[in-house]
Protein backbone atom coordinates (compact mmCIF):
# COMPACT_ATOMS: atom_id res chain seq x y z
CA UNK A 1 0.00 0.00 0.00
CA UNK A 2 1.31 3.33 -0.96
CA UNK A 3 1.94 6.32 1.64
CA UNK A 4 -0.14 8.99 0.68
CA UNK A 5 0.71 12.77 1.57
CA UNK A 6 -1.60 15.60 1.55
CA UNK A 7 -0.37 19.18 1.81
CA UNK A 8 -1.95 22.41 0.72
CA UNK A 9 -0.31 24.86 -1.73
CA UNK A 10 1.79 27.32 0.59
CA UNK A 11 3.48 28.67 -2.20
CA UNK A 12 2.56 32.38 -2.71
CA UNK A 13 1.24 32.42 -6.50
CA UNK A 14 3.24 34.50 -9.05
CA UNK A 15 2.15 35.96 -12.06
CA UNK A 16 5.17 37.22 -14.24
CA UNK A 17 4.24 36.72 -18.01
CA UNK A 18 7.92 35.56 -18.10
CA UNK A 19 6.71 32.29 -15.57
CA UNK A 20 3.97 31.47 -18.17
CA UNK A 21 4.79 28.30 -20.27
CA UNK A 22 3.31 29.01 -23.97
CA UNK A 23 2.52 26.60 -26.19
CA UNK A 24 -0.22 25.41 -28.97
CA UNK A 25 -2.72 24.94 -25.92
CA UNK A 26 -2.56 28.43 -25.53
CA UNK A 27 -0.71 30.46 -28.25
CA UNK A 28 -3.94 32.01 -29.92
CA UNK A 29 -5.18 33.32 -26.86
CA UNK A 30 -1.91 35.07 -26.00
CA UNK A 31 -1.93 36.33 -29.43
CA UNK A 32 -5.56 37.85 -28.59
CA UNK A 33 -4.69 39.18 -25.21
CA UNK A 34 -1.05 40.84 -26.87
CA UNK A 35 -4.00 43.03 -28.93
CA UNK A 36 -4.59 44.73 -26.70
CA UNK A 37 -5.47 47.97 -26.07
CA UNK A 38 -6.84 47.40 -29.91
CA UNK A 39 -9.44 44.73 -28.54
CA UNK A 40 -12.61 45.62 -30.34
CA UNK A 41 -14.92 47.62 -28.40
CA UNK A 42 -11.93 47.50 -25.61
CA UNK A 43 -13.45 44.51 -24.43
CA UNK A 44 -12.07 40.75 -24.45
CA UNK A 45 -12.83 37.37 -22.73
CA UNK A 46 -10.19 34.81 -21.42
CA UNK A 47 -11.71 31.19 -21.46
CA UNK A 48 -10.93 28.47 -20.21
CA UNK A 49 -11.35 25.30 -18.05
CA UNK A 50 -10.03 25.00 -14.40
CA UNK A 51 -6.33 24.72 -14.40
CA UNK A 52 -5.11 25.92 -18.01
CA UNK A 53 -3.68 29.52 -16.75
CA UNK A 54 -6.01 32.03 -17.48
CA UNK A 55 -5.73 33.76 -14.32
CA UNK A 56 -1.75 33.35 -14.61
CA UNK A 57 -2.54 35.91 -17.97
CA UNK A 58 -5.17 37.66 -16.72
CA UNK A 59 -2.93 38.69 -13.33
CA UNK A 60 0.33 39.23 -16.13
CA UNK A 61 -1.86 41.67 -18.27
CA UNK A 62 -3.47 43.56 -15.14
CA UNK A 63 -0.04 44.28 -14.38
CA UNK A 64 0.88 45.31 -17.49
CA UNK A 65 -2.28 47.37 -17.64
CA UNK A 66 -2.26 48.95 -14.53
CA UNK A 67 -5.85 47.08 -14.15
CA UNK A 68 -8.69 47.34 -11.03
CA UNK A 69 -9.09 43.56 -10.24
CA UNK A 70 -13.07 42.47 -9.25
CA UNK A 71 -13.04 39.27 -7.92
CA UNK A 72 -16.47 38.71 -8.77
CA UNK A 73 -17.06 34.79 -7.00
CA UNK A 74 -15.62 35.92 -4.24
CA UNK A 75 -18.76 36.58 -1.46
CA UNK A 76 -15.69 38.69 0.32
CA UNK A 77 -15.22 40.91 -2.24
CA UNK A 78 -17.22 44.65 -2.21
CA UNK A 79 -18.94 45.85 -4.74
CA UNK A 80 -17.05 47.95 -7.01
CA UNK A 81 -17.14 52.01 -7.35
CA UNK A 82 -18.69 51.93 -10.79
CA UNK A 83 -17.68 56.26 -11.21
CA UNK A 84 -14.12 55.62 -9.92
CA UNK A 85 -13.89 52.56 -12.91
CA UNK A 86 -14.49 55.02 -15.44
CA UNK A 87 -11.60 55.17 -17.86
CA UNK A 88 -9.59 52.82 -16.21
CA UNK A 89 -8.37 48.96 -17.42
CA UNK A 90 -10.80 46.45 -15.20
CA UNK A 91 -10.19 42.95 -15.01
CA UNK A 92 -13.32 40.91 -14.04
CA UNK A 93 -12.00 37.33 -12.50
CA UNK A 94 -14.41 34.56 -12.89
CA UNK A 95 -16.96 36.86 -14.42
CA UNK A 96 -19.43 33.45 -15.18
CA UNK A 97 -19.29 32.43 -11.61
CA UNK A 98 -20.47 35.96 -10.28
CA UNK A 99 -23.53 34.28 -8.57
CA UNK A 100 -21.37 32.97 -5.69
CA UNK A 101 -20.29 35.86 -5.03
CA UNK A 102 -22.02 39.67 -3.95
CA UNK A 103 -19.57 42.13 -5.80
CA UNK A 104 -21.20 42.02 -8.83
CA UNK A 105 -24.67 42.45 -10.16
CA UNK A 106 -26.23 41.83 -13.53
CA UNK A 107 -26.49 45.59 -13.34
CA UNK A 108 -22.90 46.52 -12.01
CA UNK A 109 -21.34 43.99 -15.01
CA UNK A 110 -23.52 45.81 -17.58
CA UNK A 111 -22.11 49.25 -16.62
CA UNK A 112 -18.64 47.81 -16.68
CA UNK A 113 -18.66 46.86 -20.37
CA UNK A 114 -20.78 49.83 -21.09
CA UNK A 115 -17.45 51.49 -19.84
CA UNK A 116 -14.95 49.95 -22.24
CA UNK A 117 -13.60 52.05 -24.79
CA UNK A 118 -14.86 54.83 -23.19
CA UNK A 119 -11.88 57.53 -21.86
CA UNK A 120 -9.12 54.26 -22.30
CA UNK A 121 -11.84 52.08 -20.48
CA UNK A 122 -10.51 48.80 -21.40
CA UNK A 123 -12.14 45.46 -20.13
CA UNK A 124 -10.96 42.02 -19.21
CA UNK A 125 -12.80 39.25 -18.18
CA UNK A 126 -12.13 35.32 -16.82
CA UNK A 127 -14.57 32.41 -16.67
CA UNK A 128 -14.83 28.53 -17.66
CA UNK A 129 -17.39 28.85 -19.79
CA UNK A 130 -17.85 30.93 -23.32
CA UNK A 131 -19.95 34.63 -22.59
CA UNK A 132 -23.15 33.00 -24.56
CA UNK A 133 -24.05 30.72 -21.96
CA UNK A 134 -23.37 32.96 -18.89
CA UNK A 135 -26.23 33.97 -16.88
CA UNK A 136 -27.48 37.32 -17.29
CA UNK A 137 -31.05 38.64 -16.16
CA UNK A 138 -30.60 42.25 -18.15
CA UNK A 139 -31.63 41.77 -21.71
CA UNK A 140 -29.29 44.72 -22.16
CA UNK A 141 -26.58 42.80 -20.64
CA UNK A 142 -27.24 39.87 -22.65
CA UNK A 143 -27.05 41.21 -25.77
CA UNK A 144 -22.91 43.09 -24.30
CA UNK A 145 -21.85 39.14 -23.58
CA UNK A 146 -23.03 37.41 -26.76
CA UNK A 147 -21.25 40.24 -28.72
CA UNK A 148 -17.79 39.49 -26.86
CA UNK A 149 -14.54 39.18 -28.53
CA UNK A 150 -13.50 35.23 -27.35
CA UNK A 151 -9.85 34.16 -26.38
CA UNK A 152 -10.09 30.57 -25.76
CA UNK A 153 -7.27 28.36 -23.35
CA UNK A 154 -7.70 24.78 -23.88
CA UNK A 155 -6.39 22.54 -21.17
CA UNK A 156 -2.57 22.29 -20.35
CA UNK A 157 -0.74 20.03 -22.69
CA UNK A 158 2.53 18.28 -21.88
CA UNK A 159 4.58 21.25 -22.73
CA UNK A 160 2.41 23.10 -20.14
CA UNK A 161 2.39 20.48 -17.61
CA UNK A 162 6.24 20.08 -17.73
CA UNK A 163 7.20 23.97 -17.63
CA UNK A 164 5.36 23.97 -14.58
CA UNK A 165 6.77 20.93 -13.31
CA UNK A 166 10.17 22.29 -13.93
CA UNK A 167 9.45 26.30 -12.04
CA UNK A 168 7.76 24.27 -9.31
CA UNK A 169 10.75 22.36 -8.51
CA UNK A 170 12.92 24.83 -9.35
CA UNK A 171 11.18 27.14 -6.86
CA UNK A 172 12.29 24.05 -3.96
CA UNK A 173 16.11 24.21 -5.33
CA UNK A 174 15.14 20.34 -5.93
CA UNK A 175 16.58 18.63 -9.01
CA UNK A 176 14.52 15.65 -9.78
CA UNK A 177 16.03 12.66 -12.04
CA UNK A 178 15.25 13.76 -15.88
CA UNK A 179 12.90 10.61 -16.36
CA UNK A 180 10.51 11.95 -13.67
CA UNK A 181 9.02 14.75 -15.80
CA UNK A 182 7.72 12.66 -18.86
CA UNK A 183 6.42 9.69 -15.80
CA UNK A 184 4.29 12.25 -14.46
CA UNK A 185 3.48 14.69 -17.17
CA UNK A 186 1.72 11.22 -18.77
CA UNK A 187 -0.16 10.34 -16.10
CA UNK A 188 -1.32 13.55 -14.19
CA UNK A 189 -4.37 15.72 -14.78
CA UNK A 190 -4.51 18.15 -17.10
CA UNK A 191 -3.99 21.04 -14.24
CA UNK A 192 -1.33 23.21 -13.16
CA UNK A 193 -2.82 23.36 -10.19
CA UNK A 194 -2.62 19.69 -9.84
CA UNK A 195 1.17 19.47 -10.93
CA UNK A 196 2.12 22.15 -8.66
CA UNK A 197 0.66 20.04 -5.82
CA UNK A 198 1.95 16.95 -7.12
CA UNK A 199 5.13 18.44 -6.50
CA UNK A 200 4.84 20.17 -3.35
CA UNK A 201 3.51 15.98 -1.98
CA UNK A 202 7.14 15.58 -3.65
CA UNK A 203 9.10 18.08 -1.93
CA UNK A 204 8.18 17.14 1.64
CA UNK A 205 8.00 12.85 0.98
CA UNK A 206 11.55 13.43 -0.45
CA UNK A 207 12.46 15.44 2.79
CA UNK A 208 10.42 13.44 5.18
CA UNK A 209 11.45 10.01 3.87
CA UNK A 210 15.22 11.30 3.02
CA UNK A 211 14.53 10.04 -0.90
CA UNK A 212 15.67 10.85 -3.94
CA UNK A 213 13.55 12.40 -6.17
CA UNK A 214 12.80 9.67 -8.94
CA UNK A 215 9.73 7.65 -10.29
CA UNK A 216 10.11 5.29 -7.40
CA UNK A 217 9.41 7.57 -5.12
CA UNK A 218 6.54 9.44 -7.02
CA UNK A 219 4.90 5.70 -7.59
CA UNK A 220 5.16 5.30 -3.61
CA UNK A 221 3.26 8.67 -2.70
CA UNK A 222 0.79 9.39 -5.21
CA UNK A 223 0.28 6.11 -6.52
CA UNK A 224 0.44 4.15 -9.52
CA UNK A 225 -2.26 6.87 -11.48
CA UNK A 226 -4.16 3.72 -13.14
CA UNK A 227 -8.05 3.67 -12.39
CA UNK A 228 -7.81 6.70 -9.95
CA UNK A 229 -7.59 10.22 -10.31
CA UNK A 230 -5.00 12.31 -8.26
CA UNK A 231 -6.14 13.89 -5.90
Amino acid sequence: MSTQFRLPLTAAPTWGREDFAVSAANSDALARLDGWPDWPEGRLALIGPAGSGKTHLARAWAAQAGAVVVDAADPASAAPDLPALRGKAILVEDADRRAEGQALSDEALFHILNMAGVDGGTVLLTGRTAPLVWAAGVPDLRSRLNALGVAMIDEPDDVVLEAVLRRAFAQRLLKPDPDLYPYLVSRLPRSAAEAIAAADLLDEAADQLRRELNKALAREVLGDFEGDEFE
